[in-house]
């Protein structure tokens, strides 16, 4: 529900409240530069005097106001010609024109009322309603997302165009809530809604009959400051039945012109001040600093909406219209998907398919249409859910758990759960997870044992897809290709040879960057955006199927790098291996936020063996803070007075001035394929890199990282006790014996891999 609230009224307004945001935030400059313009008035000086002095230069004045920004402006007449100036209150000469910027008012008519009177004003008010509504519906969407309102300022995971609508929405949510609640206020007060109106009192029906007093002479203004002034209306001398009328942010009354007594004040209500105060916070007017801020945030709306409304048509594209879909009814096998951006909708249909193909009869449908008593001629249940957020489900499955809850199982048919999800993410395939155990729970049948398709594997898929043929009797294999983006044609421009001695061809290829797009660069992702740990889609010649690389670089670094080994009989890596400088390709950025370093200063534990150097080594060449320092130290004697020994060496190994990078690199031989040997040791010269520890395997006695790990046991666990963040990249069995390594090495501190992974310090890119 709360997704529906932010959604369509998102969609609906989005020109709207973008027109809205922009030319607030552009009116938000008027008040700073009117505030820094204005002549000041002195700390002690009292309206009293302030009308004195302007009524000396202006004999004809009629009228004093002060704006909330402290700028003061007077009106008279001269010889019968009007005239009005902005006054320096230390002498009440003008010293500039009292008109109103041109520009000013031309966006003030646009922002309040669309140049349409007061139609316009509710049209915009509509918009700022709107603008309330998202804000509030986005902050619980966030909340949601980063697993509750403590965890609100936590790194966000996704896609670029979704980190950058959560990153922008968390900052300046408040500022736009605020900005369109007052909006709202006002509004409402223009109309007449609120029962915040000053009233003026009755003018007296008897005066002295006297004029001419001076004003700096009548008591109420000689004792009120400047800056409690409003409006100060002159009377008109030759009439003594006339009075001065005042107007303060206290209330507002009227003074004899002959003796300067308060003839008559009314008390401005409690609620005209909150107006007074919603108005200040809206315009700026007297808050020039909070209103640039709130103008600043403003100005991301128009990236929410864009960033928005591509998260939406990325969903709406990537659901299929499942064609042929068989009646609830009737269907054999029902499907059931729980998607939250649609691409478990593009698996459904493929399974959907598949299994059409093979002579069943499918029905698919969003889990949040679950209901048992649908499906009469159904002989399984299959559920294909992704998990939202930190373990919830997500917007094709609300409600799903409420429902199972209180369904009775259906007997004699069997239930299959396959969950998606990143297993970088702590709640990986929590949603999933959830829903198997209730199922089994409930007394369901279980078809299959639950499984998962990781970062949406087509292997994985096919993978299941088998399992599940062979338990119908089928000849199953899914064969899913995702929507792809469309590719870039990338020139390499050099290449370096390792692994030949070891029988095992790699290459490290370097690309040209490819110029980013408008697109692209407008939402920062694709070749505009990466970092190393991402994913570069290779489309080899001759299939369709995209084949993924590590990144070993970053878009800052100017190149795209990539490390390919030549896999016996693989398709793309024998070409990729095969290519001479000039040649092209075609790929694509997949983004893997997972799998990115991340910031901080906390110490970071790289691992991978082979290729997987690749992206570990674009971590370190990112490690740009560093600054080499050279100690030349005297001593005596090393044993008797080498002062901070320990200090120094463990500033040595931490790089001290960068961030503490720790790799350990497992590679078959030194001579043959140590990949990024001159880097590894020129970034260790410049600090970016503390420590470097090899593990080779090829030799009379074979030394693994696990083993470099366990070697190291107590240098690693200080760095994890220090909050180090590990990281892993390779084939699974190195993954595997480091996991058990480290199990070994956590023991003594409780804690375990499993423990760090659900922190988010133990990620792995494991292939």
């Amino acid at each position: 529900m709360i997704r529906l609230l932010h959604r369509w009224p998102g969609l609906a307004g989005l020109l709207l409240v973008a027109l809205l945001a922009v030319s607030g935030a552009a009116l938000s400059v008027f008040p700073v530069i009117e505030q820094f313009a204005a002549p000041r008035a002195a700390a002690g000086l009292s309206v009293g005097d302030l009308a004195a002095r302007v009524q000396a230069e202006y004999p004809g004045v009629e009228q004093i106001r002060r704006a909330p920004s402290g700028r003061i402006t007077a009106w008279w007449f001269e010889d019968g010609t009007p005239g009005a100036a902005v006054i320096d209150p230390a002498t009440g000469q003008g010293v500039a024109s009292a008109d109103a910027n041109p520009v000013e008012r031309w966006l003030v008519n646009l922002h309040r009322q669309l140049f349409a009177g007061d139609t316009g004003r509710l049209v915009m008010a509509a918009g700022a309603g709107v603008m309330l509504l998202l804000c509030a519906s986005g902050a619980a969407l966030i909340a949601r997302r980063m697993g509750g309102w403590r965890r609100w300022f936590g790194p966000a995971r996704g896609g670029p165009a979704a980190r950058l609508h959560v990153e922008l929405a968390r900052i300046a949510v408040a500022g736009l809530a605020l900005s369109a609640l007052t909006a709202l206020w006002m509004t409402a007060s223009t109309f007449g809604l609120l029962p915040d109106q000053a009233r003026a009192p009755l003018f007296p029906a008897t005066t002295s009959g006297q004029t001419g007093i001076a004003p700096n002479h009548i008591a109420a203004l000689a004792d009120l400051p400047v800056a409690a002034l409003r409006d100060l209306s002159f009377p008109d001398p030759t009439d003594p039945a006339d009075a001065f009328t005042l107007k303060t942010d206290r209330g507002a009354g009227y003074l004899d012109q002959g003796t300067g007594e308060v003839l008559a004040w009314t008390d401005a209500p409690a609620l005209s001040r909150v107006t007074d105060t919603f108005t200040m916070l809206h315009t700026g007017r007297g808050a020039a600093v909070i209103g640039l801020v709130l103008g600043l945030m403003a100005l991301s709306v128009p990236a929410l909406a864009v960033s928005g409304f591509a998260l939406w048509l990325a969903g709406w594209r990537a659901r299929p219209r499942i064609r042929r879909n068989a009646s609830a009814g009737r269907a054999e096998t029902v499907i059931f998907v729980g998607s939250e951006a649609g691409s478990t909708w593009g698996f459904a249909a493929t399974l959907h398919r598949a299994l059409s193909e093979a002579g069943q009869s499918v029905h698919v449908a969003p889990m949040t249409a679950f209901d048992p008593a649908c499906y009469r001629a159904a002989k399984r249940l299959l559920i294909l859910a992704a998990t939202y957020g930190d373990g919830m489900a997500p917007a094709s499955a609300k409600g799903f758990i409420e429902r199972l809850e209180h369904a009775p199982a259906l007997s004699g048919v069997p239930v299959a759960v396959l969950g998606f999800g990143d297993h970088s993410f702590p709640a990986f395939c929590a949603f999933a997870d959830e829903v198997a155990q209730l199922l089994t729970a409930k007394g369901w049948t279980e078809l299959l044992p639950p499984d998962a398709v990781d970062r949406q594997s087509p292997q994985d898929f096919a993978r299941w897809g088998r399992a599940l043929g062979r338990t119908l009797g089928l000849e199953l294999e899914l064969v899913h290709q995702p929507a792809q983006p469309a590719t870039e044609a990338l020139t390499l421009v050099s290449r370096r040879d390792y692994g030949a001695e070891v029988q095992a061809p790699t290459a490290i290829l370097r690309f040209a960057l490819p110029r980013a797009g408008f697109w692209q660069r407008l939402m920062r992702r694709g070749f505009a955006r990466f970092r190393a740990g991402d994913l570069l889609a290779v489309l080899p010649e001759g299939d369709a199927v995209p084949r993924l690389y590590s990144l070993a670089s970053g878009s800052r670094d100017g190149f795209v790098e990539i490390v390919v080994r030549k896999q016996p009989g693989g398709l793309c890596s024998g070409q990729l291996v095969a290519l001479e400088p000039g040649s092209t390709i075609r790929a694509f950025i997949r983004p893997n936020p997972g799998f990115h370093s991340g910031h901080g200063r906390a110490p970071l534990i790289l691992i991978g063996a082979g290729t997987g150097i690749g992206p570990l080594a674009g971590m370190i060449r990112a490690n740009r803070h560093a600054r080499p320092v050279h100690l030349f130290f005297g001593l005596r004697a090393r044993e008797s007075d080498f002062l901070f020994a320990e200090e120094l060496a463990g500033w040595q190994r931490e790089g001290r001035l960068a961030r503490p990078v720790h790799l350990f690199f497992g590679l078959r031989a030194r001579e043959s394929d140590f990949l990024f040997a001159e880097e590894l040791a020129g970034w260790q010269r410049e600090g970016r890199l503390a420590r470097l520890t090899t593990a080779t395997s090829r030799g009379p006695r074979p030394y693994y990282v696990q083993d470099a790990l366990r070697h190291e046991a107590a240098e690693v666990l200080t760095m994890i006790r220090s909050g180090a963040r590990i990281m892993v990249c390779g084939g699974r069995a190195m993954a595997e014996g480091v996991t058990a390594a480290l199990t070994d090495i956590l023991a003594p501190a409780g804690l375990t891999p499993a423990v760090l992974k659900a922190e988010g310090r133990y990620v792995e890119d494991v292939f």
